[in-house]
Order: C-alpha cells, then sequence, then structure tokens
C-alpha cells in the first residue's frame, strides 16, 4: 500500500477516485482549492463519504503557492502523486487564458519540482483529449505532434505535458501522462452536456446543440477511467503518454437521441453555431492502453448514461 497525493481530489474524477484508493486500503492525501468554477457546495459535498476516514487527509491549498506545496510534501513524505487539479472548460479558457496557463501550466510545474526534490517514486499527471484539437489523424494516437489545437486549455494541458517530459529527462521523475477522454457518469461535472442536457429536458428547458449534431465526443465512463488510474500506479514506467478513452465516439444528435428514449421525453432544442474552441471530434486509440496496462474501457455509451441518469434522479 502506498501513500498517495490527490491533487483536485474534491471534483468529479479527483473526489471518485479517492473513495477507490482508500477502499483499496492506501492512504491518501488530497488537495483542492475549492475555486468557484462552479458551486464549491458541490466540490465539498464530493468528499462527505471519506472526510470520516483514518486514512484521508485534506489540505485546503492551491497549487500555485509552491511554499504551502513543499512544506506539505516535506511533512507527507509521498510515495506517489495523481495530479487531476486544474482550471478545465474549453470555453472559459478562451474567456480567462491567463488563469489556464497560470494554474494548468505553472501550477503543475510547481507539483513536478516539489515531487522532484523529495524523490517521489511516480507522478501520473491528468491530461486531455483537448491537447488533439482538430488532429487530422483519427483515431488520436499518443504520437501525433499535436499541431491543430484549437483552446487556451488545450495549449496549456500541452505545455504541462512539456513540462513533465523535462521533469523526466533532467531530474530523472517517472513519469505517466494520462489523456482522459470525455469523462461522465455520477458526480459528473454540472458544467458538462450530459449534467446540462438531462437538467434541460426534465425541467422542459431548451438544450442548446452546437452546430449540426455531427460532432462527436468519445466519452468514457467514470469507472473505466479509475480503473486505468488504479492499473498505472501498479506500473513502473519511466515516461509514457497513455490514452484512456472509449474509443467509441458518439455524435452530438446520437448523444440527445438516446438521452429522450432514456428519460422518455422529447428534448427542446435550440440551434446554435460551433463555438470557437470546440472540436469536431475526439476518439482515442487505445493499443498503447491495453498494451502497457492491460486496461480497456468496460462501460458502453448507452449503459453508462442510464447509469447516469439514475444516479441523477437521486438526488
Amino acid at each position: 500500500m502506498h501513500k498517495i497525493l490527490v491533487t483536485g481530489c474534491a471534483g468529479f474524477v479527483g473526489s471518485t477516485l479517492v473513495e477507490r484508493l482508500l477502499g483499496d486500503g492506501h492512504a491518501v492525501v488530497g488537495i483542492d482549492n475549492f475555486n468557484n468554477y462552479y458551486d464549491p457546495q458541490i466540490k465539498e459535498r464530493n468528499l462527505d463519504h471519506v472526510l470520516g476516514s483514518k486514512n484521508f487527509k485534506l489540505f485546503r491549498a492551491d497549487i500555485l503557492d509552491f511554499k504551502k506545496l513543499t512544506e506539505i510534501f516535506k511533512v507527507e513524505k509521498f510515495d506517489k502523486i495523481i495530479h487531476l487539479a486544474a482550471r478545465a472548460g474549453v470555453r472559459p479558457s478562451i474567456e480567462d487564458p491567463l488563469l489556464y496557463s497560470q494554474v494548468n501550466v505553472l501550477g503543475t510545474t510547481n507539483l513536478l519540482k516539489a515531487a522532484s526534490d523529495m524523490n517521489v517514486k511516480q507522478f501520473i499527471f491528468g491530461s486531455s483529449s483537448s491537447v488533439y484539437g482538430n488532429s487530422k489523424q483519427i483515431p488520436f494516437t499518443e504520437d501525433d505532434l499535436c499541431e491543430n489545437i484549437v483552446s487556451p486549455y488545450g495549449a496549456s494541458k500541452r505545455a504541462a505535458e512539456f513540462f513533465a517530459r523535462s521533469f523526466h529527462k533532467n531530474f530523472g521523475l517517472k513519469i505517466v501522462i494520462l489523456r482522459f477522454f470525455t469523462v461522465y457518469g455520477p458526480k459528473g461535472r454540472v458544467d458538462m452536456a450530459p449534467s446540462l442536457f438531462t437538467n434541460a429536458i426534465l425541467e422542459d428547458k431548451p438544450i442548446i446543440k452546437f452546430g449540426e449534431g455531427d460532432s462527436s465526443r468519445d466519452y468514457t465512463y467514470i469507472d473505466d477511467i479509475i480503473d486505468g488510474i488504479v492499473k498505472t500506479l501498479e506500473t513502473d514506467l519511466d515516461f509514457e503518454i497513455i490514452n484512456l478513452g472509449n474509443s467509441n465516439p458518439v455524435s452530438l444528435n446520437e448523444f440527445i437521441e438516446t438521452l429522450e428514449k432514456l428519460l422518455s421525453l422529447k428534448a427542446v432544442i435550440k440551434n446554435m453555431p460551433m463555438q470557437n474552441g470546440d472540436v469536431e471530434n475526439t476518439w482515442a486509440n487505445i493499443v498503447k492502453a491495453k498494451k502497457l496496462l492491460g486496461w480497456e474501457p468496460k462501460v458502453q455509451f448507452t449503459a453508462g448514461l442510464t447509469k447516469y441518469v439514475e444516479w441523477l434522479r437521486a438526488q
């Protein structure tokens, strides 16, 4: 068993991961600044099930505060780090690219430096399919040069990846970069389509459909993402970039139709043009994940969306 730091521990993926790690018997330390990207009370509730655990410790801290990070690292002496803290969202990154570069690039560099200084055994970085942008190479593979990034968010994640590689090369820090593809499921972020669309349909409010509906996303269920992270913890890789995706893109029109069937309700649709920063398609090549991690997704889209809708209705 290990002592593991999870940054962004109060978020959707972070809090779900903390529960899994504690269940597996690890000691977990979480860092989160509970920012207001969405309602901080949601993040507080995300940790309700773990705050009483003797194996979990929470630090309300900002990854931009290098002095505080250093203090935490010196006291806690982590074996491994799973870095999930970030400013998320493509469209908000266009509105405030400075904030995204600070948190996602400098914040990541702070953690890499602290990890290197304290000889941490493994650094797992949660990156994003947004680094591929509108790549011409479909499905997206890890050796893509990522020359078609279309959002500051994607650019900030790619820049953080470069910093991670440099820390491996210069300081020998063992690093695995996991590129997540459109994660959804219970506790899913309120600014993403599953939450926005489901709530709108249930409340008979219009959903906004950007473009003709033929854009697609490689929706990946939260449990599969968590399994991929846990399998990565069990490896001893020096440096790798690995896609974690369902490898089964779903068009926006198909997404809406599936949701209508699950809810037995018709969506009121407001059509809008495609937005700046939005990519046309995402699709993960997962050959590398299968080979290096022994991982592949188990939950297909309709089954995962069914679970999400059941969870949302129970709230």
